[in-house]
């Protein structure tokens, strides 16, 4: 059992949580002007964990076939036979189960909009079959997890409380987009000869990481509007300082004839990215400088 649970531990790369759980705590922290209620950060926290792990199964469940010819991906579990479809579809099911019962616990607005998070989760895995523009859905399913930490805190319905995570949405949906791009340079002989599609086998390498720079500074330029209608002050802009470095040094490692370090930027990078842009926002509510 122990064994299995390691495997399946492995297939869903539970540690890349990290990449979207800073910012739904982002999105609550800013929704509660500090520190939100202790119930609220458990079932937040749990309502990620669930929605992850929902997708990534489901992910694994529609690419098991093309993971087991492609190089890179068939020594993953489904294809190796480590695990078997029925047990992928069973954790599915129990990460729904967690995902949508952390959705009720939290407030009904939460359980309303569930079937929307949904909609992303399942269907993004599908849009490589049959348009370039799969990192943008992809971009847009993460991009979700700070409005739902926003909501999950306060949820009224109004322009004036909705922008600003709308904005950091936004935001989220642009990093991860970008760096989708970046990652899925890799794949590029695989998936024109698998007739797949994505911007690298629409246009090319270097394009895709064109456009991967520009959604980054998108990025950036969207948490700028997010600090400035916030107010957050000193140790936000520091922040925002650090992570656009950081953006930048992850550009610099890859380029259109040389990936060897795309790794490094993509699970390194991003997950420092995540973390430093939630920390100086955490100080900044805390520690007020103008």
């Amino acid at each position: 059992m122990i064994k299995k649970i390691n495997i399946l531990y492995e297939a869903i790369k539970f540690e890349h949580t990290i990449f979207a759980l800073p910012f739904a705590y982002l999105g609550m922290i800013l929704a509660a002007h500090g520190l939100p209620l202790l119930w609220q950060i458990f079932w937040v926290t749990l309502a990620m964990v669930g929605a992850r792990s929902f997708a990534m199964a489901i992910n694994r469940l529609v690419d098991a076939s093309q993971d087991a010819l492609n190089p890179r991906t068939a020594n993953r579990a489904l294809p190796k036979r480590l695990l078997k479809p029925l047990e992928m579809v069973l954790f599915a099911l129990a990460a729904l189960a967690l995902f949508a019962f952390s959705a009720w616990k939290l407030n009904p607005l939460c359980l309303i909009l569930l079937p929307v998070a949904l909609a992303f989760l399942v269907g993004y895995p599908y849009t490589k079959r049959f348009t370039w523009l799969c990192h943008l859905v992809l971009g847009l399913a993460d991009g979700i997890a700070p409005i739902g930490g926003w909501i999950a805190v306060n949820p009224t319905i109004s322009v004036a409380n909705l922008l600003p995570p709308f904005l950091l949405g936004l935001a989220v949906a642009a990093w991860v987009g970008g760096f989708d791009l970046i990652y899925s340079c890799q794949d590029l002989d695989f998936d024109r000869q698998m007739g797949l599609h994505s911007i690298p086998v629409r246009f090319n390498v270097a394009t895709a990481l064109a456009l991967s720079t520009l959604m980054h500074s998108l990025t950036i330029g969207l948490l700028l509007i997010v600090g400035i209608l916030l107010h957050l002050g000193l140790i936000y802009w520091a922040g925002l300082a650090i992570a656009t470095a950081l953006l930048i040094h992850e550009h610099q490692l890859v380029s259109p004839t040389d990936l060897s370090k795309l790794n490094v930027a993509f699970f390194n990078m991003n997950g420092y990215i995540a973390l430093v842009v939630f920390l100086c926002t955490f100080l900044a509510i805390y520690i007020r400088f103008p």
